[in-house]
């Protein structure tokens, strides 16, 4: 199969309806190399970089509550800073370059996905989050 590893998406197929900064930045424990008392920070097993991780709240509304909050994991030699908060917003909105997505099925046997991206950073002033494709329907067309 040619398709294998990491898929490359954009932004807007993970987050058509964009996200936002709901934790800190924190650094992804390595558990294999990590001991007691001793913490070892996770690296990609690619690219060799540095993993850190943040959650962020997906903003489409038809997402179950149970499912809003995911885990953006960031490949970074130094530990990223989120965007400066905007004035009025409770949560800080946030986009993601170079975003990757790995598939695997989780603890309870459900089909999940990894996130992974290269670069955080503000939203583009200026435009808006791109809406999902709709099929058009012949009642549309008329």
């Amino acid at each position: 199969m040619a398709l294998q590893g990491p898929i490359p998406v954009t932004f807007a197929q993970v987050f058509p309806h964009g996200c936002y900064v709901v934790g800190e930045v924190e650094a992804v424990k390595d558990f294999d190399a990590s001991t007691n008392g001793r913490f070892v920070q996770a690296r990609d097993k690619s690219t060799g970089e540095l993993v850190w991780q943040v959650a962020v709240m997906d903003a489409d509304p038809a997402v179950k509550p149970g499912q809003k909050t995911v885990a953006v994991k960031i490949l970074a030699p130094v530990q990223p800073v989120p965007p400066a908060p905007m004035p009025g917003l409770p949560f800080t909105p946030v986009e993601f370059d170079h975003v990757t997505v790995t598939p695997y099925v989780n603890g309870t046997g459900r089909l999940a996905y990894s996130i992974k991206v290269r670069e955080m950073r503000a939203p583009r002033t200026g435009t808006a989050p791109a809406k999902p494709a709709t099929a058009t329907t012949a009642k549309d067309a008329a």
